[in-house]
């Protein structure tokens, strides 16, 4: 009994925690515990460190009987199956475990009684949601607050009725006391004890009736609320498809209008000066809030090259020209049979440890944080994923066959459909991926060695600490190359967070020369401080052949709440050097992709009444849409394995022989795919620590050579030279970047990694 005085229990919710002595045998007597109270089951640990992996025993307070046995000491116990002698370090804190309890215990039987009989009282059913109004949501809520409501009642009923039994054992005590017939003084304070008692009792009493009385009247009244709610979302829905009517009533009226105006003109016309045609009634959007297409696509008769185009007044119409014929066949690829199949090294794992249900408020740790850079911003691990930026950044390669494909293109624009597929396909992955990757360590690196199942290897390299870069390397032996440097800033601003990927993607193939570049949108997250964390990928990505000097410009739509059109839309052109649009890419960056070949593409003319609407938009006549990207589907579990892809699920799987800075080998990772949180976020400040020493002791050494050269050129300077890159000036972009200068692979292939730090 010589340990410091316990901490008080507190409260969280329906949670109760807190230090109690437990008795454990006659040698070791009473113990010091760490027990908590959740959900109706009492836990007890050795420590609070063991709440995330190791529980010591639990009872179920729905069956248990709760006694007192002297001022500290209190018994509960479940018939002879299960007792815990606890005991409390004074009588006030045994009095508020021994409330806790009651209360737990009177709410466990509760829902065990509710769970019983549920086919008495059946819940009331959720009436129909208008579509994308969320109407399901908003009725759950509804109930959802009643229940709560109800349960919060039937609590205060609980106290109620602890505070009668506990008040009439202190009226009997008082009776007792005032039996003795003391005098004086002290029979004056026992009776005015006594009356304030009774008068706590009434007033208790006449609170929980009126509260009781509130949840009669709220259930009787709360069928009436949800007819009226049910009768206010069919309303509106019924305004709202009278608004889209009216709508599409006025929009006929107006291209009849511009008919009987401009007589000569035939029916795109109207399609030109901005408005969809007929058969596109369903896709038009009347928000004035959303942002208007760039273009319009409209169907195009196949054989429509066939007819004159000369009477088409008021438009500068081209006519496509490729030396391929104009039907719907697929890109040339697709004729193409599937690739001989190779079989794997080794069986990669389709799971990883579930991620266990730690609560950690991000809003406690970001509000301090707002105008930071992200990468400078000490966060736990409870935001994590278990992989590093660099195991993100060869995520990249989940659809490595479009590039595979795009290697086997004879034509450049073919080639270029696929490598714009590639560019969004990185983001397929990053829709329910809130978890950010750890921040790799100045050095770490990353191997991705798929040369026998998928053809290639890739390294990644952090090459820079502040601020953090890291660099890519992808050979593939079916004829192409990527690389990369991608420097990521961000800046969280309270209601959001923005990530803003700097630098360029390069991607060449070996039998065309040809030599791409496109650069990564802005990523946000949104609902930081409250809600539900939700991804959204913003801007525009222009995709250039700078061999043939084709582009494909596309844009990916922010996400608007007034927005009819599908979520996360991505649309592109495919055109030549001289402008000329070739094919349209429309999807979504979470999905799948489609191109359509362009027939004709045509612009508004100069005149007519048209001049104050604006810029007119391009419309272009497209064959069939064709599927060229779909997204992989999720492993099953994925929801409790962070939401990993099946790439994403082997990306730390163990593997030898990786390099000593390989991100596998990272302890603070590992230890946080395990599940040990705790101990995952104590090794992270090791290893950020050790980092920041290092980085010291290279700044000395720095100023030490330029004292000694004589040679003073301000603050310190970090000389640190990467192992597997170096820097030289890009001869596209004219950019500082880091080249991969080879012989990792030379080294993996003898075993020797000696010239590797020390960073773990």
């Amino acid at each position: 009994m010589s340990e410091p005085t316990p901490k008080t229990p507190t409260p969280a919710g329906d949670t109760y925690k807190g230090w109690v002595f437990k008795w454990t045998n006659y040698i070791k007597g009473y113990q010091r515990r760490w027990f908590v109270l959740s959900n109706g089951l009492l836990s007890y640990y050795r420590t609070q460190a063991e709440m995330g992996h190791t529980c010591r025993g639990t009872i179920n307070l729905a069956r248990a009987t709760i006694t007192v046995d002297d001022a500290c000491n209190f018994v509960i116990s479940i018939g002879g199956a299960q007792t815990y002698h606890l005991k409390a370090s004074c009588e006030v804190e045994r009095q508020r475990w021994i409330t806790a309890l009651e209360l737990a215990k009177a709410k466990a039987a509760r829902i065990q009684a509710e769970s019983d009989d549920s086919g008495d009282d059946p819940s009331p059913s959720s009436p129909p949601a208008a579509p994308g109004h969320g109407g399901g949501s908003q009725n759950s809520e509804v109930q959802s607050t009643l229940r709560t409501l109800g349960s919060k009642v039937e609590d205060l009923s609980t106290c109620n009725d602890l505070i009668s039994k506990h008040g009439c054992a202190l009226q009997r005590s008082l009776s007792e006391l005032d039996s003795l017939r003391l005098t004086g003084e002290a029979g004056d304070k026992i009776r005015q004890v006594t009356e304030r008692a009774t008068l706590f009792r009434i007033t208790s009493n006449a609170m929980i009736n009126a509260c009781r009385d509130f949840l009669a009247l709220a259930q009787a009244h709360s069928k009436r609320w949800q007819k009226a709610l049910q009768a206010e979302r069919e309303q509106r829905v019924r305004l709202e498809e009278t608004l889209e009517q009216l709508a599409k009533q006025h929009n006929h009226l107006e291209r009849a209008f511009r008919g009987a105006a401009q007589p000569n003109a035939n029916n795109k016309v109207g399609a030109v000066q901005g408005e969809a045609s007929d058969e596109d009634d369903e896709n038009e959007f009347f928000d004035a809030v959303e942002e208007a297409p760039e273009f319009i696509t409209v169907p195009a008769d196949p054989h429509f090259h066939k007819r004159s185009s000369s009477n088409a007044s008021g438009f500068n119409s081209e006519m496509c020209s490729d030396d391929q014929s104009l039907n719907e066949e697929p890109l040339a690829m697709s004729h193409e049979g599937p690739s001989q199949e190779l079989v794997p090294l080794k069986k990669r794992r389709k799971r990883i440890p579930d991620k266990p249900n730690y609560s950690l408020n991000l809003w406690s740790i970001m509000k301090n944080c707002i105008g930071k850079e992200l990468s400078k911003i000490p966060m736990p691990v409870n935001f994590n994923e278990p992989i590093s930026m660099l195991q993100r950044l060869s995520e990249d390669l989940e659809y490595h066959e479009l590039l595979d494909k795009a290697a086997k293109c004879h034509s450049s624009l073919e080639q270029m459909c696929y490598v714009a597929a590639f560019s969004v396909s990185s983001y397929s992955t990053t829709v329910h991926r809130t978890g950010k990757p750890f921040n790799p360590l100045l050095g770490e690196t990353y191997e991705l060695d798929r040369r026998r199942e998928s053809g290639y290897r890739s390294l990644c390299e952090q090459v820079s600490h502040h601020p953090p870069a890291a660099a890519h390397h992808v050979i593939s032996d079916r004829g192409w190359t990527l690389r990369q440097e991608i420097t990521v800033a961000s800046k969280f601003r309270g209601k959001y967070l923005s990530i803003m990927p700097l630098g360029t993607i390069h991607a060449t193939f070996e039998k065309s020369n040809n030599h791409y570049t496109w650069k990564k949108v802005t990523t946000t997250v949104h609902n930081i401080i409250v809600g539900k964390l939700w991804i959204d990928q913003s801007g525009e990505i222009d995709v250039v052949n700078h061999t043939t000097e084709d582009r494909c410009h596309l844009k990916f739509a922010p996400y608007s709440y007034f927005s009819r059109d599908v979520a996360r839309k991505v649309t592109g052109v495919v055109m030549d050097k001289t402008g000329k649009a070739h094919y349209v890419l429309s999807g979504t960056w979470d999905e799948k992709l489609e191109f359509s070949r362009v027939m004709q593409s045509s612009r508004g003319g100069s005149g007519g009444d048209n001049g104050s609407e604006g810029k007119q938009k391009t419309v272009y006549q497209t064959l069939k849409a064709r599927e060229i990207w779909k997204k992989n589907p999720l492993p099953e579990g994925a929801e409790t394995m962070y939401y990993f892809t099946d790439l994403a699920l082997t990306l730390n799987e163990p593997e030898e022989p990786v390099a000593a800075t390989d991100s596998r080998r990272r302890p603070d990772q590992r230890l946080m795919e395990d599940g040990r949180w705790d101990e995952a976020n104590a090794e992270k400040q090791r290893l950020e620590e050790k980092q920041r020493i290092a980085r010291r002791e290279r700044e000395r050494e720095a100023v030490s050579q330029r004292s000694s050269s004589q040679s003073d050129e301000g603050g310190p300077h970090d000389n640190y030279n990467a192992l597997w890159f170096e820097r030289c000036q890009d001869r596209i972009t004219g950019e500082q970047i880091h080249i991969y200068k080879g012989g990792y692979w030379e080294a993996k292939d003898r075993g020797c990694w000696e010239g590797c730090p020390d960073i773990f």
